[in-house]
């Protein structure tokens, strides 16, 4: 086994305080990708990755990333579930690379959403 590294290191400190921040209710946003067979199928496992490369590649530490299986809509896979604390809840549809991508820039980051994408605001929440 290869020796670690100082970035290394940081990087399970890093995942470590995100792990505690979750558990302690400490982030401001969490995102769903509903990953059931039909998002799967679909193509959610890409949007995840670029997702959690976008999250990354940001340094955002106060998001919560999960996954969740199907959220009824088959037709309308990929889709994720975007919860910023004291908001409604967004569920974007037909999702992919880039349009995830533009929906962390321009809602998890920057608060406002991305209506073009959204399915529905306000139908559920877990704060």
């Amino acid at each position: 086994m290869a020796k670690l590294t100082i970035d290394d290191l940081k990087k399970i400190k890093d995942r470590h305080l995100a792990e505690r921040s979750l558990r302690e209710g400490g982030s401001r946003a969490k995102v769903t990708v509903h990953m059931g067979t039909c998002g799967i199928a679909a193509g959610a496992r890409e949007v995840m990755t670029t997702l959690i490369d976008s999250l990354a590649s940001s340094g955002v530490t106060d998001v919560i990333v999960t996954n969740y299986g199907c959220a009824g809509a088959c037709s309308k896979e990929p889709m994720a579930t975007v919860e910023l604390l004291g908001q409604a809840p967004v569920k974007y549809v037909e999702l992919n690379p880039d349009k995830i991508r533009e929906i962390f820039t321009e809602h998890i980051q920057g608060g406002n959403i991305v209506e073009k994408y959204a399915l529905v605001i306000g139908s559920e929440s877990t704060y």
